[in-house]
């Protein structure tokens, strides 16, 4: 059984790359967009901030063309480099892959009983995520979470042959009765992890600067309620949200390469083989779930 994988063609405003929610990001994003200028937000795309410094009761935020002064500043840098120190060594970049089939015939999508259109995440350690879209593509993404040394983030990273490749034949092992299928469009995109594999927050800056970070692909839904919880910081308020463990708690940090390039890679190795072994867990995954380092965290 095989299929084809044309050459990549990028769909603007993809599904969510992750499953930590079934809903379309870009237009997501777009609405948010508007419902804040609506407000009055001023929103500034291709601005990128090089540093916060303090200046008396201010913070100053500054960009190549201009600074930003403002009382408070919410940091939400997601898979980018943390403008806090403090924070530069507690996520690292991993790629998410994707692709998407053509549409699906009538029988082809009778041949697979999937009637009742729901998004599909697998229970794996290295999960797959798929979704049927409006003109019955399917959307089949995750697996493999690439690492590449250094910590960098560069578009060229985006293309991986091997991945997509990988995808596809994973594909077919799911839905053997879609053999000869095309797939139209493939993409990629960087997502921030953290040991925790969850987000966590800080505080800086005499309670002037919240952020939030480390959403380790689960932030389509997630980024909603860290934003409240960076509101609540910023007003210096006692919430249900803000005593919650899991906002107190702090993750340890990654090392320094080359040790964060060779941990990732044990880990990996790891998990892909609890996979195949009926879910047991080695040596490595027994001690980092002992010292707090994983989804058992």
């Amino acid at each position: 059984m095989r299929a084809e994988v044309d050459s990549p063609t990028y769909l603007a405003g993809s599904w969510n790359r992750r499953s930590s929610a079934l809903v379309h990001p870009a237009r997501l994003a777009k609405e948010l967009a508007r419902a804040a200028t609506d407000l009055g937000v001023e929103i500034f795309e291709h601005s990128k901030v090089t540093g916060l410094d303090e200046s008396g009761s201010r913070i100053d935020v500054a960009t190549a063309r201009a600074t930003v002064r403002a009382s408070r500043v919410a940091l939400a840098t997601n898979v980018f480099p943390s403008l806090l120190k403090r924070d530069r060594l507690m996520t690292v970049p991993v790629y998410d892959y994707v692709l998407m089939t053509e549409p699906l015939t009538a029988d082809q999508l009778a041949s697979i009983g999937w009637s009742h259109r729901q998004g599909i995440g697998d229970l794996a350690n290295q999960f797959h995520y798929y979704r049927l879209t409006r003109d019955n593509r399917v959307l089949w993404g995750g697996y493999d979470a690439v690492y590449h040394f250094g910590r960098r983030v560069r578009p060229s990273y985006e293309q991986r042959d091997e991945t997509f490749r990988r995808l596809a034949g994973h594909f077919l092992t799911t839905f053997p009765q879609l053999a000869g299928i095309r797939f139209s469009h493939r993409w990629a995109g960087a997502i921030d992890t953290s040991t925790q594999f969850c987000a966590f927050f800080g505080l800086t800056h005499g309670g002037r600067v919240a952020s939030a970070a480390g959403f380790t692909g689960l932030g389509v839904a997630s980024t909603h309620f860290a934003a409240e919880v960076m509101l609540d910081r910023l007003e210096g308020a006692t919430t249900e949200r803000t005593t919650l463990e899991m906002v107190r708690k702090r993750p340890l940090p990654f090392p320094p390469e080359p040790l964060a390039f060779l941990g990732v890679q044990a880990t990996r190795w790891s998990l892909d083989r609890a996979d195949h072994d009926g879910g047991r867990r080695n040596l490595l995954l027994r001690s980092l779930d002992a010292v707090g380092l994983g989804f058992d965290s």
